[in-house]
């Protein structure tokens, strides 16, 4: 009975050898349990709340599509032009009912299970995973569009030609789970390996930490500069000790004089030094405190990133070091390693387990 917290992975640098393992591609979309009693969906996101409202498309093909009573783990994505969109999946979380409608109808949702909980009366989270793989195989063995398992290999080079060669449809790494592992929920029993990438960015302001307003720094806003020369904002560093926060206070001081005359994100200022970012608060962030300082854009960092979403980093990147030798005006786009997009459905039909 719901509501049940997923399992989890934690991350590793590379794909594991050795026997026992099996692996599948990662895919980019909302985490979602579905549990199906009868004539009764719920759609659970990984944080236990309900999806039904935002995906009605996915309700209604679940209970065409599900055995009577189970419990799957998997994703909803949505999937077009050969990748995945993850914008257009996030566009379908939206409070008026008539645009979720809209939505439904123009960009409607995939579901890629990779688990099986339970089916009937049947427990199977204290099975090994190689026989909850097979049952899944066996519940869903007439599923039709735009239901699907996932694929899953327990070859290492077909593990890593998906990690390599599929990035460019959206999927986001290779995870790794022990073909003789249990269903733990809210543990980080699988692993999962993703992509990363370094780029160099202009700090053009930061945030202070919520535990530290005017004494610790939460995160640096990156900047890069577009082909008509004005600087965007790509996204945010963090993960900094609680030293280097205080430590960022003092060097961060001197790039705040003046910083906001002829600052390229003036216009975004509410009022002084400190403003809100394009769209303040929105469903996304709730009533997160997202006032900024600004600084004189003259400091380059370098990060570590995952991959890209439209003109933005898709995930908080990682502080690697400051690059002195670098000018601001050399962080462009065009620094980007751009992947080539893959056929989405061809990983489909790639399946050896």
């Amino acid at each position: 009975m719901p509501p049940v917290l997923p399992m989890l992975a934690k991350r590793v640098a590379a794909i594991p050898e050795g026997e026992g393992w099996v692996f599948e591609p990662k895919w980019d979309g909302f985490r979602v349990l579905v549990f199906r009693d009868g004539d009764e969906i719920l759609l659970q996101s990984r944080d236990t709340k309900p999806l039904n409202r935002y995906f009605p498309d996915v309700v209604e093909t679940l209970l065409r599509e599900l055995p009577p009573r189970c419990v799957l783990d998997g994703e909803i994505v949505i999937a077009r032009d050969g990748g995945l969109d993850f914008d257009a999946l996030q566009l379908r979380v939206h409070p008026a009912a008539s645009r979720v409608k809209m939505l439904a109808e123009q960009t409607p949702a995939s579901v890629v299970f990779f688990d099986l909980l339970c089916v009937g009366d049947e427990d199977l989270t204290g099975a090994p995973f190689s026989e909850r793989r097979k049952r899944l195989e066996e519940v869903l063995a007439g599923a039709k569009v735009p239901v699907h398992i996932t694929p899953a290999t327990q070859d290492h080079a077909v593990a890593s030609d998906w990690f390599e060669r599929f990035e460019g449809a959206g999927l986001d790494g290779v995870m790794a789970k022990l073909l003789g592992g249990t269903y733990q929920a809210d543990k980080r029993v699988m692993l999962k390996v993703k992509h990363e990438r370094d780029c160099d960015c202009v700090v053009a302001g930061f945030r202070w930490h919520k535990d530290g307003p005017g004494t610790l720094v939460g995160s640096l806003l990156l900047g890069l500069y577009d082909d008509a020369g004005a600087l965007q904002h790509v996204g945010v560093c963090a993960s900094f000790t609680a030293a280097k926060r205080k430590e960022l206070v003092e060097f961060l001081a001197p790039y705040r004089e003046g910083a906001m005359e002829g600052h390229p994100w003036a216009g975004w200022a509410e009022a002084d030094v400190e403003g809100r970012m394009p769209g303040g608060k929105s469903r996304w962030t709730g009533s997160k405190d997202l006032s900024w300082v600004a600084l004189r854009p003259v400091l380059v960092v370098e990060v570590a990133y995952e991959h890209m979403q439209g003109m933005r980093f898709r995930h908080m990147s990682q502080f690697r070091r400051w690059r002195t030798d670098k000018a601001p005006k050399d962080c462009t786009y065009a620094q980007l390693e751009v992947v080539a997009a893959q056929e989405l459905m061809e990983i489909f039909r790639e399946s050896t387990l």
